[in-house]
């Protein structure tokens, strides 16, 4: 690789680019799907009460170890019964995981009636990305952690 190469690449790899268009194809169905069924299950929760399984892991059934997932089961459900605080003493994450899923759906309702979709396009360096992951998921298992009392409870 030359020296000009090099540098392009580099520069190209280093730039933040976020792109809003709204367009004729909705490049996210696959998500919406997702947030769809998410809150249908969500619904079911809030409405029937949990699921009477047991879904912990092992490292927290037996040690009390918590993963930043611990307490996400409830904390959707509070959070799809509009109990906030509950919500995010169970998973922090809980309330923009229901909020984001409402918004792909209401931006899929409006993209089917218009025929037009917003789409999003985020380009980040891989460090940052990485950063952007590793970060919230170290403190968010922190703060899992803190709260162990709670979330071993029923």
């Amino acid at each position: 690789m030359t020296a000009s190469a090099y540098e392009s690449h580099r520069t190209r790899s280093a730039r933040v680019s976020l792109r809003l268009r709204w367009e004729q194809v909705d490049r996210h169905r696959r998500l919406v799907y997702v947030a769809l069924g998410g809150l249908v299950l969500g619904g079911a929760m809030a409405v029937f009460g949990l699921p009477p399984i047991d879904m912990h892991g092992p490292l927290h059934r037996f040690f009390g170890i918590m993963d930043p997932l611990c307490g996400g089961t409830r904390g959707v459900r509070y959070a799809m019964r509009g109990e906030w605080g509950l919500a995010w003493a169970y998973n922090p994450v809980s309330i923009p995981l229901v909020v984001g899923a409402i918004a792909l759906v209401a931006r899929h309702a409006v993209g089917k009636l218009s025929g037009r979709w917003l789409n999003v396009r985020l380009a980040l360096p891989r460090w940052v990305l990485i950063l952007l992951i590793v970060l919230p998921l170290v403190v968010l298992e922190i703060n899992q952690q803190l709260h162990a009392a709670l979330l071993m409870g029923p």
